[in-house]
């Protein structure tokens, strides 16, 4: 498994040859000081950092790979590991290693990934819900938009901001396949990491944008797609004027400023922020409003007036992180990983199927 080491990396034990030499020559040909191939130092962006090697003091012989701890900046982590691939066995399998790999997961040629497991933090129990290889194994063409979900569910609600960056981030990641003939990527896997907890440190509009590419007019916005997303906001106290004042980081702040400025300019200077509790089904949602007699009177137009003219630097991304991981079967090439490919693009129409439904 993975260790902890004091310094904040993970270490990954090396595997017997020749896979873990292999893993081992991939980092250092990727991370190579003197490297100058485009190539390589864009892939970096989308690898945990490496830090060569390491051994214990008491087991000189064993070597671990030092590794970036993607989960260590947050606060309830999220994580998913999932492969990539029409193929999880290399071109060097044996007969009797393709049968045994093929046997796990049919399924894998034609869906393309296989979820291998995921730990999701749900907010409304304080505690994390585990689901190992065989779940993943067990989801069908029918089933795997629906299993996939589960892991983007804090409990409360679908965690649309996170679905939204994962597509970005795993488009990044294609295109940089697209692009290159040098590598080609067996067993190989993307982890996925997202802050599950409510103390996020910024207020995002990625609602919005979901909003926008379902061409919803602007007089139609549906409350959903607005005050659906809820969990970046901590309640202080209510104060003797009705306002609620709010726990807010220097994301929030920024947003809030620039709020005012575009409602200033618009003759809406009183335009405040504002969280309402919904007592129905104890979600934190998100809404603004002029002043507390207007909060039984329609919120949506004073929400199409800020939310559609927000200066475009406010629409910021969810906190997310999509790395690719577990190099012990990467080989050489002349031609594009069409397999990898194949799996990155039904990964994200599984991905923009969840967010559209």
């Amino acid at each position: 498994g993975i260790l902890q080491h004091p310094d904040g990396t993970v270490l990954k034990q090396l595997q017997p040859p020749p896979r873990g030499p292999r893993e081992q020559e991939f980092y250092n040909k990727v991370y190579d000081s003197d490297c100058c191939d485009s190539i390589l130092l864009e892939l970096r962006e989308y690898l945990p950092k490496y830090f060569g090697v390491w051994s214990p003091p008491t087991a000189p012989n064993d070597t671990y790979l030092k590794l970036e701890d993607v989960t260590r900046k947050f606060n309830k982590p999220c994580i998913m590991d999932v492969k990539i691939g029409q193929k999880s066995y290399d071109p060097y399998a044996s007969a009797e290693k393709i049968q045994q790999q093929v046997s796990k997961y049919p399924l894998m040629e034609e869906i393309g990934f296989l979820v291998l497991g995921m730990r999701v933090y749900h907010v409304s129990s304080d505690s994390y819900e585990t689901q190992n290889q065989h779940y993943g194994r067990s989801l069908t063409k029918e089933t795997v938009k629906d299993g996939i979900s589960k892991f983007f569910h804090s409990g409360y609600c679908l965690r649309k901001d996170v679905v939204a960056a994962s597509i970005q981030k795993v488009e990044k990641i294609l295109e940089w396949f697209e692009g290159q003939t040098q590598l080609n990527f067996y067993a190989s896997s993307l982890l996925f990491v997202y802050e599950g907890s409510c103390q996020a440190t910024t207020v995002r509009l990625s609602d919005v944008t979901l909003a926008e590419k379902r061409r919803v007019p602007k007089g139609l916005l549906s409350g959903g797609d607005v005050l659906e997303y809820n969990n970046n906001i901590h309640v202080i106290n209510s104060t003797e004027n009705g306002k609620i004042e709010t726990s807010v980081g220097k994301g929030l702040s920024k947003f809030y400023a620039l709020h005012k400025k575009a409602c200033s300019k618009r003759h809406h200077s009183q335009l405040s922020l504002k969280v309402e509790n919904s007592e129905q089904d104890n979600v934190w949602k998100t809404s603004t409003c002029i002043t507390q007699e207007h909060l039984n009177g329609n919120v949506l137009p004073q929400l199409e007036k800020v939310f559609y003219h927000m200066p475009a630097e406010t629409k910021e991304s969810a906190n997310v992180e999509v790395r690719m991981i577990d190099f012990a079967h990467v080989f050489p090439s002349n031609t594009k990983d069409e397999g990898y490919i194949y799996g990155l693009k039904n990964l994200i129409t599984v991905l923009q199927n969840i967010l559209d439904n």
